[in-house]
């Protein structure tokens, strides 16, 4: 039976995929719904899915990023209800796309293609190539309509006993998930502030921050070197902390070497 996932971080257009999905193809098992990017990439790990049906625009990590994760291990299938710009690239590519609201027409035909790229049984494509193109075409369209960028955090704020504590972005080496709180860790100081990980990394740049683990964004210029063990486990050594920290299995990826 082939397995699939579905993520979206929208509750109504992610039931609906799954019910025209169930008309579409009864067959298919549906192994995993993720609301957000990082869960995704942990259903990948969890559930080694054939195929994975990915909203582009999803907090955490994109719909992109996921499919750097899932390159040359399942077949991908975005879902997006714009990026004009990039749907020029998903007709060149080995990729299909649906655009939001999905018509029965159009998932019967991206069902038909997945039913034959799967039961050709090879090794599903290394989507990397293609991500690169469509990550660069996304922020040229962001930057225009943003008027050079989207909204980034520039500083965070944490009460410490009496004291309000200002970290500017600039300074801050990682952030880590501790209970209800967030860890924020620079290189002479650390506090705790009230906003989750996931609410704070949708402020952050990507390209300057990266997941490494579900509780763990580090600055990626921070990184000295990422330690493999006999378990293929990363740990990240840093240039301005002692403190190491661990990559889990859904994050491993990023240190694959080029």
């Amino acid at each position: 039976m082939t397995r699939a996932l579905i993520a979206d971080d929208e509750d109504l257009p992610r039931a609906e995929l799954r019910r025209m999905l169930g008309e579409a193809w009864p067959e298919l098992q549906i192994v995993a719904e993720c609301e957000h990017g990082p869960a995704a990439v942990e259903a990948l790990e969890a559930h080694r899915p054939e195929i994975a049906f990915l909203d582009i625009r999803m907090p955490g990590l994109s719909g992109l990023d996921v499919a750097r994760a899932a390159a040359g291990r399942c077949h991908v299938v975005f879902t997006t209800a714009y990026d004009r710009h990039a749907v020029a690239a998903f007709e060149a590519g080995a990729v299909d796309y649906l655009l939001k609201p999905i018509a029965a027409a159009r998932l019967a035909q991206a069902v038909a293609r997945l039913r034959e790229r799967v039961a050709r049984a090879g090794s599903a494509p290394d989507l990397n190539a293609l991500v690169d193109r469509l990550t660069a075409q996304m922020r040229q369209s962001a930057d225009a309509a943003h008027g050079g960028g989207a909204e980034r955090l520039r500083w965070v704020s944490a009460s410490v006993g009496d004291t309000i504590k200002l970290f500017g972005i600039d300074e801050v080496l990682f952030f880590q998930s501790d209970e209800k709180y967030t860890r924020v860790v620079t290189a002479n100081d650390e506090a705790h502030v009230r906003k989750p990980l996931k609410e704070i990394a949708d402020g952050l740049d990507p390209e300057q921050f990266w997941q490494v683990h579900r509780g763990t964004i580090v600055r990626a210029s921070e990184i000295t070197r990422a330690v493999r063990d006999e378990l293929g486990r990363y740990t990240l050594h840093l240039r301005h902390h002692r403190e190491t920290l661990p990559v889990s299995q859904a994050w491993a990826w990023r240190f694959k070497p080029m």
